[in-house]
């Protein structure tokens, strides 16, 4: 048997996990997945973005204000490029340098690229934001063309001015108008007139989503139910529905 091949191979395997463990040892920086995201939308270059990222290093190496000597032994880019991006990024308010006082009471001075992070959770909130908004002004848009499909006609000017009032005076949503022109199908009942009841008894009983109008009717139909007689004279009584009469609803 060939020892000395065994003992290579163990030696091999040997510094192959002491390599794998100084890997594992010399730690990780964390990064947000958000930042690769949507540094882009916030106007960072890459060559910013590679500069945070370094920072980001050198902190987890206990070091949160490194030089530009510091940066430029890892960098291709010369001390003054560096001074002029690190420079930019405290100009456009995504990088701060603060101050902290170490073990010993000694005040020092460290990068902070939390703003950073801020103005990406800004971002991404706003955009959820603007997103909505756009939604919304969508399905706006289409309510009129909905009323005009149900109606078999154009909408006349003084009915387009009541359904804006519903949304811009009444900030009634399109989902809850919506909602209420299918009620007025239900009943048979389509008119403005009988929506605009609808609406109005909705807004007194703080009924503000299709979700709370489904429970709603619900609560009604369980209450109206009724055991229906053994004999039967037509085939419509055997299917009779109770609908929800908003004008003639009492408190």
């Amino acid at each position: 048997m060939n020892y000395d091949f065994i003992e290579k191979g163990v030696l091999n395997m040997t510094k192959k996990y002491q390599r794998l463990q100084l890997w594992i040892e010399s730690g990780n920086v964390s990064i947000p997945k958000l930042f690769f995201q949507y540094y882009k939308e916030l106007n960072v270059t890459d060559d910013e973005a590679l500069l945070v990222l370094h920072l980001l290093a050198f902190h987890s190496e206990q070091n949160d204000f490194p030089t530009p000597n510091d940066l430029v032994k890892r960098l291709y880019f010369s001390e003054n490029e560096i001074s002029v991006k690190l420079q930019r990024l405290l100009q456009k308010g995504l990088l701060e340098i603060t101050q902290g006082i170490d073990g010993n009471g000694i005040v020092y001075e460290k990068y902070s690229v939390y703003p950073l992070w801020e103005r990406i959770l800004d971002h991404i909130e706003t955009s959820s934001i603007q997103k909505e908004i756009a939604i919304e002004k969508n399905e706006e848009g289409e309510i009129f063309a909905i009323f005009e499909q149900e109606f078999g006609r154009l909408l006349s000017p003084m009915e387009i001015e009541t359904i804006s009032m519903w949304i811009d005076t009444d900030h009634h949503s399109p989902a809850i108008i919506k909602a209420a022109l299918k009620e007025a199908v239900l009943a048979g009942k389509i008119s403005l007139r009988y929506i605009d009841r609808i609406l109005f008894e909705w807004k007194k009983k703080n009924i503000t989503s299709v979700k709370q109008v489904e429970k709603h009717t619900e609560q009604f139909h369980q209450k109206t139910t009724f055991v229906q007689p053994k004999v039967k004279t037509t085939q419509e009584n055997t299917n009779k529905v109770s609908f929800y009469n908003w004008l003639e609803e009492r408190e």
